[in-house]
């Protein structure tokens, strides 16, 4: 066994840098181990043996994806190392859950999570332990093999050496570290061994009263008694099984078996060697393991694997099997976990699950805990249809009743989000998203209820996502573009300016307008560079316009601003760069600002607009008369336009116009006049709401009356023509 020799010149590794902790990994296990390896290495020797192991298990630990399996050699490698011995592994397997994350939690790209490092190491365990069982099979059986073909040499040469024969046979046969019966072809036991007798619970002739063909068990493998038939005929020379047994007193005992025909000198079948392994330990171990990989460990819940795993067994069901699956997520746990801490948090999810479990009790129905404050609860058969409704309702019941800690009642609400159909048709995967998002909506929609998945509100749900994530590449490729709708004075027709209005030029979806990405860059946050974009292209553009056509006279652009612009600390820097930058006089320049964006804003909010105001630029109150706001408020806002809601002059359309609507927009236009803001009608789509319009005294106008939003050249041929 050669031992990795350290690079010469390598500096010692600091006791808390990452090297330094592998080390230490390194020296625990090999202190836990040593003293049960037969080996000729001095400990530090055996510690160095162990390094290039420990680095295997951190580099498992921090994979992406996560991939147990490497550990498999892990295991391996112990077995090589000699350390064979079954109390081996399982110090192997407690300084693994003990230490491993402790000293190694840390030493990949990044820290993981306490539950992600514990499930990882779970799994590692139970990879390290298969690879450990299979190697020391590989062994075992490696040894069975020459036991018993020195078996079968003995037995033949029986006659002719007689004495010595016998003697060698006896010695292997009583002091095997593995039980060994031989029974003749009817399956009448002739011989057993010492360790064979106290596998079966120390009553040599519980074991003599069977036939080999007695011995079964209910969770025999359909092969077995195949292999076992096919030996006794002579069609086979061996076959190996894992098999279990029942004792004397009734309890369960695991095997590997291997079982071999032994033939006479002419080559007929006359016995069977049977060698036995007893694998109960090892099988309890793995079960444990297998349970701590698929059970969340705060509730005892089953986890997403597990979930996943019969998920996919109820999708791939036939004979018309449905399924009903509701993904529920607690309302406000974030405010409980932070407000009270997380132990409390913790034992609020372990109540709701206990809950949760109470729920679902009937045959196919299961509970399991996807993550932080998310579970599922999967129901299948005929009549999923009904059932899952029912079952989505005993859950929010449930819940309904107020949960105490720490001397405080607190109530629980969830969002649950239901998807119910035949098997067959869809994968886990897609099931448990719309079932995620159905759950959103139902949140959306305020909570404490459940909704059934909707196909088009799901593939709307995946447009808005995939939307969401391209945005930021979007603007880096330039696929967005801004159209331009003409402000049109009332009196007398002509072009006053224009109205920037942003369009994205969508590889998949087409020409999106404001109102699909809008919204999503505000959330995202991307509206910032976004309207930066949008007020430095149209500023390019109005300077354009007035250098190219002056005889025109100037035209003044308008440009949104969101309310995230508005608490951008860098909103006036930015425009003043911009009109700099490109020439523009301010006065040029109107600014639009949603009513609702300035309902109830304090000083610090309008200081901004009230410093781009003082040096010139217009301010717009878009879509006035939609935010419920005080009247009063105007006189503290520093606008200088009012640009009434479509809503107002809707009415003005029809002949006779609506007589309320002309009231209303009479007493806006005279309250705005008399504030000395000039007044804006967006919306005009006739020539009579026009000349309405006009008479009533409003200033300018945009609609498709005038025209619709297109390029910046067709202000010009606009500018030329009676636009009235």
């Amino acid at each position: 066994m050669s031992i990795p020799a350290q690079a010469s010149g390598e500096p010692d590794a600091e006791p808390d840098g990452p090297e330094g902790r592998l080390r230490r990994f390194a020296r625990i296990w090999s202190r836990a181990i040593f003293p049960l390896t037969a080996t000729s290495l001095t400990r530090p020797e055996f510690e160095q043996h162990l390094l290039p192991l420990a680095r295997e298990l951190n580099g498992i630990l921090h994979a992406h994806p996560f991939d147990a399996s490497p550990a498999q050699h892990v295991g391996a490698a112990l077995v090589e190392a000699h350390c064979t011995v079954p109390d081996a592994l399982s110090s192997t397997l407690g300084v693994v859950d003990s230490y491993l994350v402790l000293y190694c939690g840390g030493n990949g790209p990044g820290t993981l999570s306490t539950e992600d490092g514990r499930a990882r190491c779970a799994r590692i365990q139970h990879t390290l332990a298969a690879g450990f069982t299979a190697a020391l099979r590989e062994r075992t059986l490696t040894e069975q093999e020459a036991i018993a073909r020195s078996a079968l040499t003995a037995r033949s040469h029986a006659e002719q050496a007689l004495h010595a024969t016998e003697a060698r046979f006896r010695a292997v046969f009583k002091d095997a570290a593995i039980g060994i019966g031989i029974a003749d072809l009817d399956g009448n036991i002739l011989e057993i061994n010492d360790t064979l007798t106290r596998m079966f619970g120390g009553l040599e002739h519980h074991v003599r009263s069977h036939k080999v063909n007695e011995w079964v068990h209910p969770e025999d493998s359909p092969q077995v008694w195949r292999y076992y038939d096919e030996l006794v005929r002579g069609e086979r020379e061996h076959y190996r099984t894992e098999k279990a047994y029942y004792r004397n007193d009734g309890t369960v005992l695991w095997t590997n078996l291997t079982v071999s025909l032994l033939r006479d000198s002419e080559g007929n079948p006359q016995y069977q060697l049977a060698l036995i392994e007893d694998t109960t330990e090892r099988r309890l171990l793995n079960l444990r393991l297998r349970y701590e990989a698929t059970h969340d460990a705060l509730t005892g819940l089953p986890n997403r694997t597990l979930f996943f795993e019969r998920l996919e067994k109820a999708l791939t069901a036939k004979d018309g099997v449905r399924f009903g699956l509701c993904y529920l997520d607690l309302d406000g746990f974030k405010a409980i976990n932070d407000s009270l801490g997380h132990a409390a948090g913790d034992r609020l999810l372990v109540e709701v699950a206990d809950r949760l479990q109470s729920c679902a009790t009937a045959p196919g129905e299961m509970v399991a805990r996807l993550g932080g404050d998310e579970f599922v609860a999967l129901t299948t058969g005929p009549g999923t249809a009904e059932e899952v409704h029912e079952l989505a309702g005993r859950i929010l019941n449930a819940l309904a009743t107020p949960i105490r800690i720490d001397g405080r009642e607190l109530t629980v609400r969830g969002s649950i989000g239901i998807v119910e159909g035949p098997s067959g048709e869809r994968g886990a995967a897609e099931v448990l998203r719309s079932a995620d998002i159905t759950m959103y909506r139902a949140k959306a929609a305020g909570g404490n209820r459940f909704q059934l998945a909707d196909a088009e509100a799901d593939a709307r749900a995946i447009t808005r996502h995939g939307l969401t994530t391209s945005l930021p590449a979007a603007l880096d490729r330039g696929e967005f573009f801004i159209e331009y709708q003409p402000l049109v004075h009332l009196g007398d027709g002509t072009v006053h300016g224009a109205e920037a209005l942003v369009r994205w030029c969508h590889p998949q979806h087409g020409v999106l307008g404001p109102d699909r990405f809008i919204p999503l860059a505000e959330h995202t946050g991307l509206i910032v560079p976004l309207g930066r974009w949008v007020l430095e292209e149209s500023v390019r553009q109005a300077n354009f316009w007035q250098e190219r056509h002056s005889d025109g006279g100037p035209l003044r652009i308008n440009v949104n601003l969101s309310p995230t612009q508005l608490h951008h600390p860098r909103l006036v820097a930015e425009t003043v760069d911009v009109l700099e930058r490109s020439g523009l006089e301010p006065g040029a320049l109107c600014l639009e600002v949603t009513e609702s964006a300035l309902i109830g804003a304090d000083d610090d909010l309008l200081k901004p607009l009230c410093q781009l105001a003082e040096m010139g630029v217009d301010i717009a109150l878009d879509d006035f008369g939609t935010g419920y706001s005080n009247l009063a408020n105007l006189r503290r806002l520093p606008v200088s336009v009012l640009k009434l809601d479509r809503s107002f002059t809707r009415g003005m359309q029809q002949h006779p116009a609506d007589p309320v609507d002309l009231k209303i927009v009479e007493g806006i236009v005279s309250l705005a006049h008399s504030l000395e803001l000039a007044v804006t009608v967006e919306g005009v789509e006739t020539g009579a709401q026009a000349e309405q319009l006009r008479a009533l005294g409003c200033d300018t106008a945009q609609g498709w009356y005038y025209a619709r939003p297109g390029a910046p050249d067709r202000i010009h041929s606009l500018l030329l023509a009676d636009a009235v």
